[in-house]
């Protein structure tokens, strides 16, 4: 088998080394954080010392955090607290449209915002420029006539990874009284993140995508801001989140912050070499291309491209047999036949958007990978392109 280079990162990350021997430290670690015991302690100090870790790394107070079982649970839980009672009146009325957000946000945003549609509350999308930007001046105009209770907009785009201007929508959106989420999955770990400094009220972050394990997240949630728990039964996380604590997933969630903390700024800087050495390599090689996401706000591990008339599932699967595993998307959409919503809306015609791939570095990603990716691409996109007869030159 060839040796593979992972360039899927976006849509999960191996484990650190260093987390894995967090992991394996604590499997002592057993007894339930909410037991009076010595092993119930132990393993509560354990979670509590994750929490306080996790929480100082984007600007918040431990007991501002609430874990839970992913990013996708995080984002359902604070949409779904615009139907509680408890958020009624100050945020939301029978006129009001509570809930405004975008056309591009991560499924498990736009899923819970037609459920909660068809429950009977009003949800309002915001469209975004070709960039991937979000048009402020429909965000202004909507909280204008509208009475809004939250407004919620990712801050990095899982697909093609355009960062929006989190502080400048936060402050319009306070000035009508609203709240303010962002999802910030794909941006904790890749860039500098401050619940403070950005003026959020939630926000909402992951483990597996900074190399901890799958099952486990978190959501800042501003000091005296209404909250109303999704998941309910328990008095774990002082009643927001009831369930036992997943403990060696939050000591591994708080021991690859560490490390990120540790390395993010070298790494930042070293993916956006390879970046732009894609992106010339790219377009020196293969004609009729289209690089998607804005030119310079954007992670600097991520890169979407479009290649007209050639598939991009065919694209993906040849690179694979090339042993380079790269995405057309969201993970979480990939049983899809549908082209990325995320493209559609940012104005590519669906067939370009069929055309496209996604190619997200990560802290292992070497010089010698990009390099090979480079050679293989343009032969295997003029492969693809040759087996498709509405591709001409």
């Amino acid at each position: 088998m060839k040796k593979r280079i992972y360039l899927d990162h976006n849509a999960t990350t191996p484990l650190h080394p260093e987390v894995k021997k967090a992991i394996e430290r604590s499997f002592g670690d057993f007894g339930n954080p909410s037991s009076l015991h010595y092993e119930g302690r132990r393993a509560g100090a354990a979670v509590e010392r994750a929490r306080a870790s996790i929480a100082a790394f984007i600007g918040a107070s431990p007991e501002e955090l609430i874990f839970t079982g992913s990013g996708s649970e995080a984002n359902n839980t604070v949409l779904s607290m615009f139907v509680c009672p408890a958020m009624s009146g100050a945020y939301h009325t029978a006129d009001s449209s509570p809930v405004v957000t975008t056309s591009i946000e991560h499924p498990c945003i736009l899923e819970t915002a037609r459920c909660l549609e068809d429950r009977g509350t009003k949800v309002l999308y915001i469209d975004v420029d070709r960039f991937g930007k979000i048009k402020k001046e429909e965000l202004k105009k909507a909280l204008d006539t509208k009475n809004t209770g939250i407004v919620s907009v990712m801050m990095a785009n899982n697909e093609i990874g355009t960062i929006q201007d989190i502080k400048e929508i936060g402050k319009m959106v306070h000035e009508k009284g609203a709240l303010f989420h962002t999802d910030a999955v794909q941006a904790v770990g890749k860039v500098p993140v401050d619940v403070g400094k950005l003026g959020v009220d939630f926000l909402t972050l992951s483990a597996h995508k900074i190399y901890g394990p799958k099952g486990v997240g978190a959501i800042y949630v501003k000091k005296g801001i209404p909250f109303c728990p999704l998941i309910r039964g328990g008095h774990q996380e002082k009643g927001r989140r009831a369930g036992t604590e997943n403990t060696l997933g939050i000591i591994a969630f708080g021991e690859a912050v560490r490390m990120r903390k540790k390395e993010m700024p070298a790494e930042e800087k070293r993916l956006a070499g390879f970046k732009e050495m894609l992106k010339k390599g790219i377009s020196d090689e293969i004609p009729d291309i289209q690089f998607n996401g804005h030119p310079r706000d954007s992670l600097s591990s991520t890169l979407n491209v479009s290649f007209r008339g050639a598939e991009g599932e065919a694209t993906l699967l040849y690179l694979d047999m090339e042993g380079i595993a790269v995405s057309t998307g969201s993970a979480c959409a990939s049983g899809s036949l549908d082209p990325s919503h995320v493209l559609l809306a940012a104005g590519l015609p669906a067939e370009e958007a069929h055309g496209s791939i996604r190619i997200s570095m990560g802290r292992g990603t070497t010089l010698e990978e990009i390099k090979y990716v480079l050679k293989v691409l343009p032969k295997v996109i003029a492969k693809v392109r040759g087996m498709s007869t509405a591709y001409s030159k």
